[in-house]
Parts: structure tokens; sequence; C-alpha cells
């Protein structure tokens, strides 16, 4: 083979280094960003309670 036709080799890219950051740090952080970044829930419709008996002391008498 010549070298015009033998296929040119691209250098590889550097292997990315780690960050330092540990993997329970980065789900923090990630979790962490979840909290600030959603809205709060909508609050629940209010369905009106059953009004409960009113219990009636029963008094002896004496």
């Amino acid at each position: 083979m010549s070298e015009e036709t033998r296929p040119q080799v691209r250098p590889r890219p550097h292997a990315p280094m780690p960050a330092g950051v540990s993997m329970r740090d980065l789900l923090a952080s990630c979790a962490a960003a979840a909290a600030v970044s959603t809205p709060p829930r909508a609050p629940e419709p209010q369905t009106p309670r059953a009004a409960r008996p009113v219990e009636q002391e029963h008094c002896e008498a004496a």
C-alpha cells in the first residue's frame, strides 16, 4: 500500500479527566438543582367537610 491509499489516522482526543467530584456530591447537586427549578405544586382544591354532629354532654340529675 502506498501512502496515498492508506487511510489517515486521526489523533484521538484526550481522555476526559475526572473532575474530582464524588458521585455523592454530583447526585446531591442534581437533586438540589431539581428542587430549585421545579415550581411549587398548586394547592389542592378545598372541599367542604361534612359537619360533625356535636356531642352533647349528658348530665345526670342528682
